[in-house]
């Protein structure tokens, strides 16, 4: 990606309807914060298109969810959003076994990345 993780706040939240994926420069940063936006576009394509190579190559290992998320690429819509110092994808279902995919993926990231995020009984704000 090419920004500086640990002066970057990560979220990862499992929401009623699917689930947020959040990245933002904790400083002004402009370049940064530039290519934060490249990075989660090009990853909001590649969740739609059922590609979760990134998420696999970053954690050396096949991410809990994806393969279900993958299967199920037709019933889950993923949208990228701008945000003041980076930007979101969000991922929405109305499917209960994506919705169960998109969860165990988020807490999957948030073990990972040791990051921040909300459980399925938060709401999207």
């Amino acid at each position: 990606m090419g920004v500086e993780q640990s002066t970057s706040t990560h979220r990862f939240d499992a929401l009623p309807d699917g689930g947020r994926i959040e990245l933002q420069r904790d400083v002004d940063d402009t370049v940064g914060i530039a290519q934060i936006r490249a990075h989660l576009r090009l990853i909001q394509h590649a969740f739609q298109a059922g590609d979760f190579s990134t998420p696999q190559f970053v954690h050396m290992r096949a991410m809990p969810g994806t393969a279900e998320m993958a299967l199920k690429r037709d019933v889950i819509s993923y949208s990228y959003h701008d945000l003041p110092r980076g930007g979101e994808v969000v991922m929405q279902t109305k499917d209960a076994e994506a919705l169960a995919a998109i969860h165990r993926f988020m807490g999957a990231q948030r073990m990972g990345h040791r990051a921040g995020g909300a459980g399925s009984t938060d709401s999207h704000q």
